[in-house]
């Protein structure tokens, strides 16, 4: 059975989550108030009394950046899967629609929709994947035995037999692409390279946009007392004519 030198794995991950540290830095750099006010439910917030308007500010971040990391990390996760399968199993990112890897073992060729998590997909998200798998078969014609796997990076699925593809999940995910079961461990240490460091970094551009936020929601979404203007933050995020922000005075 192939494996994977432990040291290739560690190197390929040190050098390549630094990318997603960055792009974090990035989302959240180019972030601006109208987009994340816009983006968000406003009604879910009011119905959580929240009145603060600072606090406010850190359950919009982080509700956008929790999406946005979640995006930004599962195509890391993507990538590392395709160069542990490309090592073991000579895989290949497909080149075929909705297809994100290719490889041939145990004289099966799988094809693979790779995911974060079990939980991706509503169903009609999943009978498009299904369409995926049976335009991937149509294409191959007789020439190979395809498998179609769903693999999710984390978590469990009590039945993975899915009928015409199955749902691997966690460490049966893991342990296909890279014939190690123990591998859904062993990717783990390397992922903290230099974590510390990259998410004070982070941390500290938080900040400065959760004041910035704070002191453009005070200026154009509180009376004047201090208080949510509730019914200006709904009509700036659902009114069939967006109102246009107030005018800050140069002084």
């Amino acid at each position: 059975m192939p494996s994977i030198n432990r040291k290739i794995l560690t190197q390929f991950i040190e050098k390549n989550i630094p990318g997603f540290h960055q792009k974090r830095l990035e989302n959240l750099a180019g972030l601006m108030l109208e987009r994340v006010l816009g983006r968000k439910n406003p009604y879910l917030f009011k119905a959580k009394h929240v009145e603060s308007a600072s606090e406010l500010i850190r359950q919009l971040l982080d509700a956008h950046l929790s999406s946005q990391e979640e995006t930004i990390f599962g195509d890391f996760l993507e990538s590392l899967a395709i160069f542990i399968c490309e090592t073991t199993f000579g895989g290949r990112k497909s080149t075929t629609e909705g297809i994100d890897l290719e490889f041939d073992r145990d004289g099966n060729r799988y094809i693979v929709s790779i995911k974060s998590g079990p939980n991706w997909g509503n169903s009609s998200q999943i009978k498009k994947m299904r369409d995926y798998f049976r335009q991937a078969r149509k294409i191959a014609g007789a020439k190979h035995h395809l498998l179609a796997v769903n693999g999710c990076c984390y978590g469990r699925d009590s039945k993975p037999e899915k009928g015409d593809y199955q749902k691997l999940c966690g460490q049966l995910f893991w342990e296909l692409i890279s014939g190690d079961k123990t591998m859904y461990q062993e990717i783990i240490e390397p992922l903290g390279h230099k974590a510390k460091e990259r998410n004070e970094a982070f941390v500290k551009e938080y900040h400065k946009v959760e004041n910035r936020f704070t002191a453009e929601f005070i200026r154009d979404f509180c009376t004047t007392d201090g208080a949510i203007d509730w019914n200006k933050i709904v009509a700036f995020n659902s009114a069939q004519v967006k109102p246009k922000k107030p005018k800050v005075s140069k002084q």
